[in-house]
């Protein structure tokens, strides 16, 4: 593990013969040329090699119960220490988290060697989580397939060190994601956002409603505790049979006692014209849930998706000195120029390539 900001191979990559590299992490499996970024942003290929530029990279950081991710079935009464990155595999339009999510500022100034982001290696992550009194730690706030190495480094650590992980995801990934991450990760927390592949492919235009539902199921199977949440969006996802499908599928496929959360839309970003989730809606998809025989079903009108909006600054919560941690990042190893530039079109804006 490093002990400063550098590119880390990315964990999940098929090289082709003419330099292009395969990202394998999550189901867009970008194909890239050097120089080039995969649609999360924080992957690179150099010199026919993929790189994680957002490796121990944090955007945010809390301390708070389990039942806020929400988790209502492992630990119940635990505290978990919630870590997030930059860039996601998703462009949600009402995503309450849109500077880390998209991070399209942050993850441009670390492709340009310009970053003073917060770099935070896993043993300290760890010692952070053990200092504040943690039960585990969640990766949250974005998609955290997208910085797939640190969560592994930090999750195997935490093991060690007694904490158990919980893994906050849209399930937009791919099952050698899943496999890797299974010996590590205890808990899955994932999106089931709606069973129209129309709602999907506005959120991610290469996805669909099998391939998530096919990822929850593997995660399952692969012994890793699930538990399912779908935020309530009105005029987009708020069909009673719709949600009532939704209930019908974790039956059948999570089994009856699987937990479903059903929570409530606030509004954000593009669908800031869009009221909050009315009451009556979550009621009812809790009620026909229960109906259909799915018995841990919890209607949340204060819970919406994890939002970091709020948090205390991440330097509060680590006993790092404050100018080292937010020094400028230009990567240590041997991948990159002195100028720590890693994408090609800001080589050309500084002249570095024709």
């Amino acid at each position: 593990m490093p002990d400063s900001y550098q590119l880390i191979e990315t964990a999940l990559q098929q090289p082709m013969d003419n330099g292009d590299v395969v990202c394998n992490l999550c189901l867009w499996r970008c194909r890239l040329r050097h120089g080039q970024r995969g649609f999360c942003q924080a992957h690179v290929n150099r010199g026919g090699t993929l790189y994680n530029l957002s490796y121990g990279i944090v955007s945010a950081i809390e301390v708070e119960s389990i039942r806020n991710k929400p988790v209502y079935h492992f630990r119940p009464d635990s505290q978990v220490m919630s870590i997030g990155s930059f860039g996601c595999n998703f462009r949600c339009k009402g995503c309450h988290n849109l500077e880390i999510s998209w991070g399209v500022e942050a993850l441009d100034s670390l492709a340009k060697g310009e970053s003073t982001e917060a770099w935070v290696n896993p043993e300290q992550m760890v010692a952070t989580a053990l200092k504040h009194g943690v039960d585990g730690i969640a990766f949250t706030y974005s998609e955290p397939a997208v910085w797939l190495e640190y969560v592994i480094d930090v999750s195997r650590l935490a093991r060690e060190a007694g904490l158990f992980t919980v893994y906050v995801s849209n399930s937009f990934v791919t099952n050698e994601a899943l496999e890797v991450m299974a010996p590590y990760i205890d808990v899955l927390c994932s999106d089931v956002k709606s069973m129209s592949d129309a709602f999907y492919k506005d959120v991610c235009p290469v996805s669909n409603v099998e391939q998530v539902l096919g990822s929850i199921k593997r995660a399952q199977e692969l012994g890793i505790h699930v538990e399912t949440r779908t935020n309530v969006i009105p005029g987009k996802n708020d069909d009673p049979q719709e949600l009532k499908q939704i209930a019908e599928w974790i039956r059948d496929n999570l089994g009856a006692d699987s937990p479903w959360h059903i929570t409530k839309f606030f509004p954000a970003y593009q669908l800031s014209h869009i009221p909050p989730t009315p009451n009556a809606i979550i009621d009812t998809a809790a009620a026909n849930a229960h109906e259909i025989g799915l018995r841990h079903v919890y209607g949340h009108t204060d819970i919406s998706c994890d939002c970091a909006t709020e948090n205390a600054p991440v330097s509060d919560w680590l006993e790092l000195d404050v100018d080292a941690l937010n020094e400028v990042k230009k990567c240590a190893a041997n991948c990159c120029g002195d100028e720590g530039i890693l994408v090609k079109k800001f080589e050309r804006a500084a002249g570095l390539v024709e």
